[in-house]
């Protein structure tokens, strides 16, 4: 306790004496300069306190024998001829109980004590040097890593490399100060602790002596000190680990000296004169230190410049580790290492992307759980019972020719009021079909029947339109349609439908996702097995429906169901949704005569349902005598005009031959027992000019529905597919007030996309029900056609072993390393080819989820949702994983699991990049064709400006920003970072000069990777999958819609 105050008035004057000579400035100013950070004496403005082991008039002399403790007075090595103090020419032997290059290392307690007792210090010692726990004054030498108060270090470097070039022996001696009062050196005459004379009590200063003579010296602070512990393996025996980082580190090369000049060609002075940052020692046990900075790290790896044979000594009293030690022990066992910044980043990233699912989880559970409780209400009401009229419909095209103005002379033509050139489609055609009826529209190809029945649908069409489609049985809010509007069916002409699934289970999808929410299961099932009876499907229910004509995407599916229960089931899909009004596109043709009579039976039995009556209205391009009888109502088209439109069976004979008896139109007369619809299409062919005006008296007629047939005309069926909940009230609207409820719709584009619009803008099911239903149906197409999955995995697995023997153990050679990262780029190639395969499914399955879409069966987000899951992760991960894992462990990179997952990570990511981008051109364009040539020239793209073929930066300005739009670039970048990240050391033979340095070095030279960008590339890749989602989802929202 005595030398403690000793020391602490000693540096109470010393403190004094600074503040002194700082305030009298000019008046003590010398021109001393010191040299190895020493500072000018406060007491004497001649001399500089210089670091243990140096002396002289400006600290530039190393310390030739002697003891630390013998400050100012120790001998020193004299010049050489050089002009440098050389160690070893001086043949400067240590005394006993020192060593190390200029014997500032102690080695005896005894040493220790014997040279503090020359300063006022204590004399008594420890006989073992560590064993006298309890005897607080005891002096010690410390032979362990951990400093205690101020410890020195001498270690030989012997790296490869520098030994190359510097074949002599290299010694580095470093002084870890941790609290210079604490140290007994610190009373040494001439001997500053802090060289700098800073404030900090904790610093380092370092010096490296070449056989024998400085060469240059480094000095850090503040630092902080660490210890951990490791245990071996093998045995129960551990080992520690003490850190010392340190900041603000500068070194200062010694003019003239082999490292700094004296050999112009390996002239270090400006790299070691640029060395800054933070400085990190590590010292272990076993006498291996590392001497690690940004600079040393890139030249010979992550642990920078090694040494070994280090020693370790300070001469500290007892208590001071008695001190020492019981605050370790009071601080808590915490060595656990911290976790970096990034890894922290990530982890939010990941922690908020999970919370982010699960509350949108759990908002799509409440709402699901809300509808369906609804129970009974306007959802589940009675349907049908709606009639259809249409006044003066009209429909233009544009010429064929500059489509990509086609929508500006649209909007010119509307603005104008005008047809222009455009060609009319449909002229003024009115017509009307009551609940219960069915109409046939009849005429030639070419004359709008298509055109006509896709207007009364409400399909987007992309022509001009004009006149009204009116529902005039309809009362706003009563057809299951909450904003009022009817659902109407539409049955298209060709066939889409879901190859993989049953009858019964396209049904049942139809149902979960066209049926209320709050309807019961049960009762969907049971909807679904009455159209399956009605239809007459149950012979195939449990059949698959296979690759028909117009199929969405046939898979591995063969050939399932015929023609005409195909469709069937297509009319299946639009019954179990109980539409008010079905539609449909010739849904005979190419059917033969008895699978056609079979569908219009179904369709009559639809319209003369008993308690939810449905106008049916279709086109046909050529029925049979018996399938024309079938029909209420017939309308006869040419050239875009109506001919007849009124009752069917004979009636439009007896029309015909009024005509040519009143008016005098040559028109062919009907010779008996012909077809009628073979006479009435005949007419239609090359109709004579006088029937158009004829037939407008005709049409305007019926469309009043004077000539109606009565809706109670017989045709009825005894069954109701969509039944109802209770019948209405008294205070329900009955028949008398179908005028008050009467809806009229503009059939101009702006009129048809506004109704469609508002009746598509809310689906039957909540979005969470859509996403189960999907994601249920692409799970059972992946367990029956498992061709595509067994396709890519067995492709990853062989890829991987291919890939895995060609760079089989790669070597750690500089051509070993080039190869390393060859493997890599192989990889990244391979992801960016196979991800065509996502391309492809989407333009195969584009034509279902238009029919499916356009009838509003889900939002295109849960169907984008469902495909991207059920896409990925069997045919994206699974694959990515194998190929990885084979390759990896057979190319021999960094053994380790934490490198592994973190190569495994960046090209999960970049899977995912890369699939969303072919998900963004299968979907942004309809030619599947121009798609994969896209999706192939990018990536030709991506690898060029990968880095690979090319350094990055010897490409010209004008075309190097490329670099930055290329996935595959950082992809490359951030596997090659996290490989070089293991700490991979290049060891090669250069023209008989041995190599060995770190593999950043060679990565930064050959392919110009920056060292610390890995956490930034994964950023980057997070920001092209943000993307690319963001546009796939915008393009499916506003182009991937039907357009007819």
């Amino acid at each position: 306790m005595v030398s403690q105050r000793t020391t602490g008035r000693s540096l109470t004057a010393r403190t004094s004496l600074a503040i002194v000579a700082l305030a009298l400035g000019p008046l003590l100013a010398s021109a001393q300069s010191c040299s190895n950070y020493g500072f000018q004496d406060p007491s004497n403005s001649s001399a500089c306190l210089c670091p243990p082991g140096f002396g002289g008039a400006t600290c530039a002399q190393s310390a030739c024998g002697g003891t630390i403790f013998d400050g100012s007075s120790r001998s020193l090595a004299p010049a050489s001829n050089g002009g440098f103090s050389n160690l070893t020419a001086s043949d400067c032997s240590c005394v006993d109980g020192w060593t190390g290059e200029g014997c500032n290392v102690c080695t005896s307690a005894n040493a220790c004590s014997s040279g503090s007792s020359k300063i006022g210090g204590s004399s008594s010692s420890s006989s073992d040097g560590m064993s006298g726990v309890g005897l607080n004054e005891t002096m010690v030498c410390s032979s362990s890593p951990q400093v205690y108060a101020a410890g020195e270090l001498s270690c030989d470097v012997n790296n490869p490399t520098l030994q190359a070039i510097y074949p002599l022996q290299s010694t580095l001696n470093i002084l870890r100060t941790l609290n210079a009062s604490l140290s007994p050196v610190s009373n040494a005459s001439g001997t500053t602790l802090n060289p700098q004379g800073g404030s900090s009590t904790s610093s380092v200063f370092a010096q490296l002596f070449y056989a024998g003579v400085e060469q240059f010296y480094c000095s850090a602070s503040p630092c902080t000190q660490s210890q951990s512990q490791s245990s071996s393996s093998s045995s129960s025996d551990s080992s520690s680990t003490n850190t010392w980082t340190c900041q603000n580190l500068q070194c200062t090369c010694i003019t003239n000296t082999s490292f700094c000049g004296a050999v112009p060609i390996t002239n270090l002075t400006s790299t070691i004169n640029d060395l800054g940052g933070t400085l990190t020692i590590e010292c272990g046990t076993d006498g291996t230190c590392y001497f690690k900075q940004s600079v040393l790290q890139n030249l010979f790896g992550a642990n920078g410049l090694s040494m070994q044979n280090c020693k370790y000594g300070e001469c500290v009293t007892q208590d001071v580790i008695d001190t020492s030690s019981s605050s370790d022990s009071s601080s808590g066992g915490g060595g656990g290492r911290q976790l970096g910044g990034g890894v922290i980043a990530g982890l939010a990233v990941v922690a908020g992307l999970v919370a982010l699912g699960l509350a949108g989880i759990a908002w799509g559970w409440i709402v699901q759980r809300k509808a369906r409780k609804v129970g009974a209400g306007e959802e589940t009401e009675r349907s049908g019972n709606i009639a259809v009229s249409w006044r003066d419909v009209s429909y233009f095209v544009q010429p064929v020719g500059g489509p990509a103005f086609a929508g500006l002379r649209r909007r010119r033509t509307r603005a104008m009021g005008d047809g222009g050139n455009e060609r009319t489609i449909l002229d003024n055609v009115s017509g009307s079909v009551e609940p219960g009826q069915m109409m046939a529209i009849l005429g030639p190809s070419g004359a709008g029947k298509t055109t006509l029945v896709e207007l009364l649908a409400g399909k987007h069409k992309s022509g001009v339109s004009s006149g009204t489609i009116a529902f005039p049985s309809h009362t706003p809010g009563t057809a299951g349609e909450s904003d009022g509007a009817p659902h109407i069916a539409f049955v298209p002409q060709h066939d889409t439908l879901p190859p993989m699934l049953t009858v019964r289970e396209a049904l049942a999808f139809a149902a979960a996702l066209r049926l209320p929410e709050s309807l019961p299961g049960a009762q969907k099932r049971a909807l679904v097995e009455g159209v399956i009876e009605r239809l007459g499907l149950g012979a195939v229910a449990d059949t698959r429906i296979g690759t028909t004509s117009g199929s969405g995407g046939g898979g591995g599916a063969g050939r399932g169901i015929s023609g005409g229960e195909a469709r069937r089931v297509s009319i299946g899909l639009e019954l179990v949704g109980c539409p008010d009004v079905l539609v449909l596109d010739e849904p005979t043709s190419g059917l033969d005569s008895v699978s056609a009579m079979r569908v219009v039976s179904v369709l009559k039995g639809v319209a003369g349902d008993e308690r939810n009556p449905v106008a049916v209205v279709c086109s046909l391009h050529q029925p049979s005598s018996q399938l024309y009888q079938k029909f209420d109502q017939i309308m006869l088209l040419a050239h875009g005009r109506a001919l007849y439109a009124g009752r069917g069976a004979f009636a439009p004979l007896r029309h015909f031959a009024h005509v040519r008896e009143t008016q005098g139109v040559p028109v062919q007369p009907y010779q008996e027992g012909y077809n009628v619809a073979d006479y009435l299409l005949e007419i239609a062919s090359d109709p004579p000019v006088g029937l158009f005006g004829a037939a407008a008296t005709t049409t305007d007629i019926n469309a009043t529905g004077n000539s109606s047939p009565s809706v109670g005309n017989g045709n009825r069926s005894s069954g109701s597919l969509c039944g109802v909940k209770g019948e209405k009230g008294e205070d329900g609207k009955g028949t008398d007030e179908k005028a008050d409820g009467d809806i009229e719709a503009g059939v101009s584009p702006a009129g048809v996309r506004k109704r469609v619009r508002r009746r598509r803008g809310k689906y039957a099911a909540t979005f969470l029900t859509q996403l189960e239903v999907l994601c249920g149906r692409e799970w059972k197409i992946l367990r029956r056609d498992k061709t595509l999955f067994l396709t890519h995995v067995l492709v990853a697995a062989v890829l991987g072993v291919f890939c895995g023997g060609l760079y089989y153990q790669t070597g750690i050679t500089i051509a070993g390393f080039q190869s390393r990262v060859g493997c890599l780029f192989f990889l990244g190639a391979l992801v960016a080819f196979s991800s065509l395969s996502a391309l492809y499914n989407i333009v195969e399955i584009r034509p279902l989820f238009l029919r499916e879409r356009s009838n509003s069966y889900y939002s295109p987000t849960a169907w984008l949702l469902s495909r991207f899951l059920f896409d990925v992760v069997p045919l994206r991960i699974i694959p990515t994983i194998i190929v990885s894992a084979v390759t990896y462990w057979m190319a021999g990179l960094a053994h380790d699991a934490a490198h592994f997952f973190k190569f495994l990570f960046i090209l999960v990511l970049y899977t995912l990049v890369m699939t969303l981008f072919n998900f963004l051109l299968g979907t942004l364009f309809y030619n599947g064709g121009i798609a994969i040539l896209i999706s192939a020239l990018s990536a030709l793209y991506q690898m060029t400006y990968a880095g690979f073929f090319v350094h990055l930066t010897s490409i010209p300005p004008v075309l190097r920003w490329l670099q930055w739009l290329c996935p595959l670039k950082y992809t490359l970048e951030a596997l090659s970072v996290n490989e070089v990240g293991s700490g991979l050391m290049i060891q090669d033979t250069l023209q008989g000069v041995p190599v060995d340095v770190s593999a950043t070095l060679i990565m930064e030279l050959l392919f110009g990777f920056g060292v610390n960008n890995y956490y930034r590339d994964v950023l980057v890749l997070f920001a092209f999958i943000v993307g690319f989602a963001i546009g796939v989802v915008g393009v499916v929202w506003l182009k991937v819609r039907e357009r007819r």
